[in-house]
């Protein structure tokens, strides 16, 4: 069986950030009131480009495929422990590196297995279609219910997938449940560009990934330029800058999201908050635990759904990859799996 997608693998496009034009746009509004840090912007986005990038590191092995999704096999042993990531993103911000691996540190607690969802181009489906075509299948060609581990919309996932077939418990890592919990200039931002994106992403049948870079920037584009000119103060050969290569990177990459995703996405959630009004009694009768990132602005601690939350204090990327992951989100995720 080949490979559906490599690990953290050299960017298969030109490095930068993506879109670049809205990155050099919004560099230029903060030379306006600050020159010098919009010139070290641009330094650090010379340097990214030019920074040395690690060798590939090899697939994980697939276990389990159904169509072009995948379960790829992370090592451990015992009961299965399925990590579902987002759809906007490869799925490799799980298993990023050994220092910082999710996929890793949870190895001594289960079997893990990472979810894969494959080219978009072969996924038209919504996300209800995601979890009844895609990871339903996936899961019940396991010997025994699952416990799921679902970042971003994968938490959202999981905690749908747990409606529909047996698990062993549900955690999810800065998940949105409650949409109508997020400020309502965002979700009326977000209606704004969906409706210019739309008539554009009907012709190709999916949202370009440029749409959804922009979304994300605008809700914090200060810290956008900020990192960059961080990035021009480090040493491009230590592990600081290896870590923003690697994370720059795999923001920088990703298919397309299927336009039903989107749709749906947008029109049943953001607008409609279709599980956020949803009765939560119904949720799921599994143990569930939510991790939520105190300086999260994608996905704010309150859209998490209900029942016991941990907050970590980190950002929406960095409560995953950060370097107090291990601490803030590795450790006490182990210890939940060890009492259950």
């Amino acid at each position: 069986m080949t490979d559906l997608a490599p690990p953290v693998d050299a960017p298969q496009h030109e490095p930068g950030p993506r879109p670049l034009p809205l990155f050099l746009d919004l560099v230029r509004r903060t030379g306006e009131r600050d020159p010098a840090l919009a010139a070290q912007a641009l330094e650090g986005l010379r340097l990214y480009q030019l920074a040395p990038r690690d060798q590939p590191r090899p697939a994980r092995p697939i276990m389990h495929q159904v169509a072009d999704s995948s379960l790829r096999d992370c090592g451990g042993s015992g009961r299965p422990i399925v990590l579902i990531p987002s759809l906007i993103n490869p799925p490799t911000i799980l298993d990023l590196d050994p220092a910082c691996s999710l996929a890793n540190a949870l190895a001594s607690h289960g079997h893990v297995l990472l979810v894969d969802w494959g080219p978009s181009a072969h996924r038209p489906l919504s996300l209800v279609g995601h979890v009844r075509e895609r990871l339903l299948p996936l899961l019940a060609g396991l010997d025994q219910p699952a416990t799921l581990v679902g970042y971003c919309l994968g938490g959202t996932m999981a905690l749908l997938a747990a409606r529909e077939i047996a698990v062993r418990a549900v955690a999810t890592l800065a998940s949105p449940w409650d949409f109508g919990a997020y400020p309502p200039s965002a979700r009326a931002a977000l209606e704004r560009l969906w409706r210019g994106a739309a008539p554009t992403a009907a012709v190709f049948g999916a949202l370009p990934p440029e749409v959804l870079q922009a979304a994300f920037w605008s809700l914090d584009p200060d810290r956008v330029v900020a990192k960059f000119a961080h990035f021009a103060s480090l040493d491009p050969f230590s592990a600081g800058a290896r870590r923003f290569v690697a994370l720059e990177d795999w923001a920088n990459t990703g298919d397309p999201l299927p336009l039903l995703a989107a749709a749906e996405l947008i029109d049943e959630l953001f607008s409609s908050n279709r599980t956020g009004r949803s009765d939560s009694s119904s949720l799921t009768d599994v143990p569930t635990l939510h991790f939520t990132a105190a300086n999260d602005r994608i996905v704010p601690a309150g859209t998490a759904a209900p029942g016991p939350c941990v907050a970590v204090p980190a950002g929406h990327v960095g409560m995953v990859v950060g370097r107090a992951a291990p601490a803030h989100l590795h450790d006490p995720l182990k210890h939940w799996l060890g009492q259950l």
